[in-house]
């Protein structure tokens, strides 16, 4: 049988954001375990909460992957009772505050740090390496509608558009008409925020006759991009390409033009791992996504465990690049639930729950209309119930507008799902 023809993919002269993106496979692993072996060293003299975790542990002994697959893995579900009890950071801080450019707060709350750019770690959150690959370059306007407030999307996008070399409009969410009047006077080419949301815009201006056409690329992330919108965003002029991070731990992976799965950043190790622990899976099936991150002490990252669920890819990405690829995001290990680029948890509707008594039950179901996010908070009630205060109540702790429906007694399907992901990622 003759074998299928392999994917050439056309590499540019200015294709790699730097040389890191093309060494061996030996190259990394050796520069990474160092790093680690550095950072250890670091998180336990700074961090009370790692010199106890990690008590007896010599760095200088984690000298392989398997070496550091034995240390403890810490879960992002414990971190808002630690902060609370110990703050800011719960201990895991790894910085004087003086050395802390930024404090940021996530859904939980969970709070997160980012030490001070500098000579050696010039964009801290490293999500350059992925506007790059999407297409920005020196000079190239951003047009970056990641949230600015409480959050760090708009500011860690930012400052990577700074560390390539470009300016950038901080447009933050909403206010649709006054972005568009922005982009019809400034023209910029690249845009950072949730595909979601770059939909609205284009159909927006197409709608008010406002010229979008200077966008051509964009790096997007915060939600899931089926085929069908990007190819939709495509047809329309801009050509989008995903980024996966977290608050916590800054970019994780990235797609190149090849679209062929995701590549994991420079400064990241990443396990898979059967989701609950800590012990790696074989090969490409799928587990917990738990990060090490190698370039920001001021917060330390030692086997975080997201909660999100991927494979590792075999082999290396046809675009050139020789790092480690995963299938990208794949769902959650536990029911927690990323509506319009917010986490929505489990215990986020047990609030809503408690301040109205007559729900006896409750279960948010989340559904895509024309690829854009819907949720649907399903109650069974005792008695008499506002529908809209319950609709005030998920908005004032989820952040996020959501319908209310009535069931009757006994409805709800008993499998123990809080939240429901209705949506189809086809």
């Amino acid at each position: 049988m003759a074998q299928a023809a392999k994917r050439v993919v056309k590499i540019r002269a200015d294709e790699y954001y730097d040389r890191r993106e093309t060494r061996s496979a030996a190259a990394r692993q050796k520069a990474q375990l160092a790093a680690l072996q550095a950072l250890i060293e670091h998180a336990k003299k700074a961090s009370p909460y790692y010199r106890d975790i990690l008590k007896g542990v010599r760095p200088a002994a984690i000298t392989s992957l398997a070496a550091l697959a034995k240390l403890p893995v810490t879960r992002k579900s414990d971190l808002a009772p630690r902060q609370k009890a110990k703050p800011p950071l719960g201990g895991l801080e790894g910085a004087r505050p003086s050395e802390i450019a930024n404090y940021f707060q996530s859904p939980g709350p969970l709070y997160e740090a980012y030490g001070r750019p500098n000579a050696k770690a010039k964009d801290p959150w490293r999500f350059a390496r992925a506007m790059w690959a999407a297409g920005c370059r020196p000079g190239d306007l951003v047009h970056n509608t990641f949230s600015y407030h409480l959050t760090p999307a708009g500011r860690m996008t930012e400052g990577s558009a700074h560390a390539i070399g470009c300016p950038v409009f901080p447009a933050g969410i909403g206010n649709t008409e006054l972005q568009l009047d922005a982009i019809a006077q400034l023209r910029p080419k690249v845009y950072c925020g949730t595909p979601s949301f770059l939909k609205i815009l284009l159909e927006k201006g197409a709608e008010l006759g406002r010229p979008t056409a200077s966008l051509k690329a964009g790096l997007v992330g915060g939600e899931a991009l089926p085929p069908s919108l990007r190819a939709e965003l495509k047809a329309k002029g801009v050509a989008v390409l995903q980024s996966y991070g977290t608050a916590e731990l800054g970019l994780i992976a990235y797609e190149s033009p090849a679209l062929e799965g995701m590549i994991l950043d420079e400064d990241v190790i990443v396990e898979i791992v059967r989701p609950g622990t800590g012990d790696p899976v074989a090969p490409g099936e799928v587990g917990e996504v738990v990060v090490t991150v190698l370039a920001n002490p001021a917060y330390p990252m030692i086997r975080f465990a997201t909660g999100d669920l991927s494979a590792i890819l075999p082999g290396v990405s046809p675009c050139g690049r020789t790092a480690p690829r995963i299938r990208g995001w794949m769902g959650r290990a536990d029911q927690t639930t990323k509506v319009k680029g917010m986490f929505i948890t489990p215990g986020q509707i047990a609030q809503v729950m408690a301040r109205h008594p007559e729900i006896t039950r409750a279960r948010l179901e989340v559904t895509s209309e024309n690829n854009l996010d819907a949720m649907t908070l399903r109650i069974e009630v005792q008695g008499a119930v506002d529908t809209g205060a319950v609709a005030a109540s998920l908005q004032a702790v989820c952040k996020l507008r959501g319908a209310i429906a009535v069931a009757a007694a006994g409805s709800l399907p008993n499998d123990g799902k809080v939240i429901a992901d209705l949506r189809s990622y086809q």
